[in-house]
Order: C-alpha cells, then sequence, then structure tokens
C-alpha cells in the first residue's frame, strides 16, 4: 500500500464524482474553446455563486490564474502588494513581474496575513513620475501558512484600497478552504467583501486540473479573453475543464472537501500537539499544520513520508492535509513521529 504523504494538497488523486463528470463529456463531440453547452454551465454556476455581474474565464494553473489576473487590471509603470509568503512572491519564479512589468512588493508578517496598517506603507508616490504606482493588494486566503482572514479583515482591506483607488486581488488556491473554517458562503468572502478579481482554485480540492478567473468588474475583464490566448491558457478542449467546475459546485462538493481536508488537519494537529519534541508555530485553521521538530526527525520521516521542510534554520515543517486523507493516515503518521522523537 502507498502511503499518503503530507507535502501538498497537489499530490492528492481526483475526486471520483469530478473524474465521473470528466468521462461523462468525453463522448462524441462539441465545439472547441469554449463554445460548448458544458462551459456554459460552468459559467452560469460560477455566476449563481459569485454574483451575475461576475464574468469567468478558465485556465490551466494557478499560476496562469494568477498572473492573468493580475495583468488584467494593470500597467507595466505599476507594483503589487503582497505578503512575503505569497505564491506570487516565493513560487512562481517571477512570472508576475515578468509578464506584467510590475514591481511586486513583499511584506512581512507573522502569519501570512496583510493589515491595512503594513499596506499604508507602500501606498505614496501617486503621481509621482520617479515612483512605480501602487495599484493592486494581493491576498491569499488561505494563506500560504495556514492562516484565514475573516470576513471582516478582508473588508477593511478592500475599502481601505478602494479608498485609495486601488484595487484588490485574491489568490484563492485554497478558498474553499478558507470558507469551510469560517463556515460562509465563497460570495461572502468575494462579492460582498469588496474583492475585485479572484483566482479561483479547484486543484487543490479534488480536481485533476484547471482554475478559474473571476472578475467582479466587468470592466476590469474586457479585453481578458485576448490575454488569456496570448498567454496560452485558452483551452481547445475546454469542455474537460468546465466539466469538473460542474462537479465541483454541484451539491456542495467543494464544501464536502475542503472541510474533510480541515477535519484531518485538525486531527493531525490534535495527535502531534503534545508529542515532547513538536511545536505548532501557527494557528491551525484550514488544511495546513506548521510544526518545528528536531532537525534529525525531519530526516527519518521523510525517509517514509513526503513532506516539505518550511524554514531549515527554525526546523519548521509544513503538513498538508486533503479531501482523501484517512484518519489512518494521520494515526500512522503520528505515531511513527511520536516514536522517533522518543527514540532520538
Amino acid at each position: 500500500m502507498v502511503k499518503r504523504g503530507f507535502a501538498s494538497d497537489n499530490n492528492a488523486g481526483i475526486h471520483p464524482l469530478i473524474l465521473e463528470e470528466i468521462i461523462k463529456v468525453n463522448h462524441g463531440h462539441t465545439i472547441a474553446y469554449g463554445d460548448d453547452p458544458y462551459t456554459e454551465r460552468a459559467i452560469q454556476s460560477l455566476k449563481d455563486t459569485f454574483g451575475d455581474h461576475t464574468e469567468a474565464f478558465f485556465v490551466f494553473i494557478g499560476t496562469a490564474a494568477n498572473v492573468l489576473s493580475l495583468d488584467a487590471i494593470t500597467q507595466s509603470y505599476h507594483s503589487i502588494i503582497c505578503a512575503e509568503t505569497s505564491h506570487i512572491h516565493t513560487d512562481e519564479c517571477g512570472a508576475p513581474e515578468k509578464f506584467t512589468g510590475c514591481k511586486v512588493l513583499s511584506i512581512p508578517t507573522k502569519d501570512g496575513k496583510l493589515t491595512v496598517d503594513k499596506i499604508k506603507e507602500h501606498l505614496y508616490g501617486f503621481g509621482f513620475e520617479h515612483h512605480s504606482q501602487p495599484r493592486v493588494v494581493s491576498i491569499t486566503q488561505s494563506t500560504e501558512l495556514g492562516t484565514v482572514y475573516s470576513v471582516e479583515e478582508i473588508k477593511v482591506i478592500c475599502n481601505y484600497a478602494h479608498e485609495n483607488n486601488v484595487l484588490v486581488h485574491m489568490d484563492g488556491a485554497r478558498l474553499s478552504n478558507a470558507a469551510a473554517f469560517l463556515g460562509v458562503g465563497l460570495n461572502e468572502l468575494t462579492t460582498y467583501t469588496g474583492i475585485d478579481v479572484l483566482s479561483f482554485g479547484g486543484t487543490k480540492n479534488g480536481m485533476m486540473y484547471g482554475e478559474a478567473v473571476v472578475f467582479f468588474n466587468k470592466d476590469l475583464a474586457n479585453d481578458f479573453k485576448y490575454r488569456r490566448k496570448q498567454a496560452m491558457q485558452l483551452a481547445s478542449k475546454m469542455r474537460f475543464i468546465a466539466a469538473q467546475f460542474n462537479a465541483f459546485l454541484k451539491d456542495d462538493l467543494w464544501l464536502k472537501n475542503a472541510r474533510h481536508a480541515n477535519k484531518m488537519a485538525t486531527r493531525l494537529y490534535n495527535n502531534v500537539r503534545e508529542i515532547p519534541g513538536v511545536r505548532i508555530t501557527q494557528k491551525v485553521q484550514a488544511n495546513a499544520v506548521f510544526a518545528a521538530i528536531p532537525y534529525e526527525v525531519i530526516r527519518m520521516l521523510q525517509a517514509e513520508y513526503f513532506f516539505y521542510v518550511w524554514n531549515e534554520e527554525k526546523s519548521e515543517v509544513r503538513w498538508m492535509t486533503s479531501f482523501d486523507t484517512t484518519d489512518e493516515d494521520i494515526d500512522r503518521f503520528t505515531s511513527r513521529l511520536k516514536d522517533l522523537c522518543k527514540n532520538r
């Protein structure tokens, strides 16, 4: 039996209901490039979720969703403000800078969350031609440290940004996990808070591949279809992305998957927090557990389970759970961790 690791929810397979939907749309021919009934239905489902005033577009991967979202709402002389842990700063190989031409300004945080006070430090130089012009605040929900912005926290950021003629982008690769933790709808975290553009992720929550770029102001999406094509993200067989979103949004499968992943992270947290030598370093709110454990234990545990070291200096690791993580996975892993810590 192959042991499930805890490196990333990207490593999980495809939810059976999503796989079934892919198989269903695999029969016969249909018009390519999104002019098919499956894509039409998926876009309507996104409108039902986020509001009729929205415009949605499908792309292949999260990096493309983020970069194209930002590219659509900026000029090359603009700057983008984000947390230093954000994916657009640390894990996209400079793609936001390369394709938007913008300056990315990263802000140190303890928990991955931006605040108005931190953002305020970068909102200056408006109209001064020698200074890159602040244009976008990008937040991640849930954050790369597994923490979650409350609805009110997002509202405060959006209100402040808009008062200063700055737009707000949300990297929602794990938006489902945040909504599950807070017990709110996807629209409550986006439409009602004032988000301008969203990268809505499915890959980390049971889909094979595919993300949606959702604009909450149609004017911002005017030329997005051309940007998507130029960026090589226009899928010819788009029905296979759309089918996944149809299954994902039907009967709140997104929520069921996220709730389970979150539940498994909480179980993992409860199992490991009392083990001598283990120190939890972040609040466990979504589907991530961050912990500092003895360096020698990391190497021995990684020989059996795949997971990432987050910070070598601090001997800090990240453990991610997913929709298909089981109680047995958690219990076996924590039992092994306990043995290694005891015998070191």
